[in-house]
């Protein structure tokens, strides 16, 4: 006779919903984890520290350095400008940054808040499954 558990979340399930919550109550990511989550590799985060004054994460008294969310907003509208402008000149990519800033905000705001949603209603169908 077989024995046939049943379970509210498929295996592991318990440990991914505490990792999405931890990950949205962090107020300080790594430079590893804002690679990952901006898609922009360390050494370019590096550079772009020094060339761009709105990127300034914090160092801690190893030198590590810890982004907010703020500071991943900016890499990620730098890199907007970058690639789907196709603005290449860093003083160019400053002045953009400067003169549409709210109207890059909004946009880049915009497109993140329905990436965000998509993840729910993708994690939320996962569930019903």
């Amino acid at each position: 006779m077989e024995r046939t558990e049943k379970r509210c979340y498929p295996r592991g399930k318990e440990t991914e919903d505490l990792q999405i919550m931890a990950d949205i109550e962090k107020e300080y990511y790594s430079l590893r984890e804002t690679e990952k989550e901006t898609g922009v590799p360390a050494s370019t985060l590096r550079y772009w520290e020094k060339e761009f004054e709105e990127l300034n994460p914090r160092k801690d008294g190893h030198g590590n350095r810890y982004y907010t969310r703020g500071d991943q907003e900016v890499i990620k509208r730098i890199k907007y400008i970058r690639d789907e402008l196709h603005i290449t000149r860093i003083e160019a990519i400053r002045r953009e940054l400067r003169n549409n800033a709210k109207h890059s905000d909004e946009r880049q705001s915009a497109l993140e808040i329905l990436l965000r949603v998509k993840e729910e209603l993708c994690e939320i169908r996962k569930m019903i499954k």
